[in-house]
């Protein structure tokens, strides 16, 4: 509900972001104020700030029809913001993991996409796509502390493939070695048997009869 109306000077109305909303994070915040800005005519963009946790609407006295248009589709989208999907570097400062992590744990399906969004980037005719995430379920991973047990799971992981890959490298190298040594054992057996000398005479002398 707006907390104020009017002064002699300017329109006011200012709209206070619940807690959950913004779980706890200046971020989401920033956040929210650039959707709801968004939806404003360009005009008005500059005439919505954020002080705090209050979305405040500033104009001129002047632009009363402006302010009351914008007035109408700011209180609408508030009856909706606590539903407003989380973008990528809201849920890495709610959670307070790293884009790694985020992108891990999408990938292999911990970290549930609640969609993709494609924006433009601002004086850039470029676009770019990317997942957004779902606020209730953001909040639960946040309530229930799943990051850390899925950094456990991580680092148990690397553990095992450490040592895995120490196995496997150990294993090569016997295999190697073995191979080596065979090999050169079938060397020896290949050299021709040295030759007897005085067999000759041995032989002459008769006995061998």
């Amino acid at each position: 509900m707006p907390k104020h109306e009017k002064n002699d000077v300017e329109l006011f109305r200012t709209w206070t972001l619940p807690p959950a909303a913004t779980m706890g994070s200046a971020v989401r915040s920033k956040g929210i104020l650039q959707e709801l800005q968004s939806r404003l005519p360009a005009a008005s963009k500059k005439s919505l700030v954020l002080d705090g946790s209050d979305i405040i609407l500033a104009m001129p006295v002047r632009e009363k029809a402006a302010f009351n248009a914008a007035a109408v589709v700011l209180a609408k989208a508030m009856e909706d913001v606590e539903n407003l999907p989380v973008i990528p570097r809201e849920i890495q400062d709610i959670l307070t993991i790293k884009a790694g992590e985020r992108h891990r744990w999408l990938a292999d399906g911990r970290l549930p996409s609640a969609g993709t969004r494609t924006v433009r980037l601002n004086g850039r005719a470029r676009r770019i796509t990317f997942h957004v995430f779902d606020p209730k379920v953001v909040e639960d991973l946040l309530d229930r502390g799943t990051v850390d047990q899925w950094r456990e799971e991580d680092a148990e992981a690397k553990a095992e493939n450490r040592r895995k890959a120490a196995y496997k490298a150990k294993l090569t190298r016997s295999l190697k070695e073995a191979r080596k040594a065979k090999g050169a054992a079938q060397e020896e057996s290949d050299e021709p048997a040295p030759a007897l000398r005085g067999w000759e005479d041995f032989d002459v002398d008769g006995l061998l009869r």
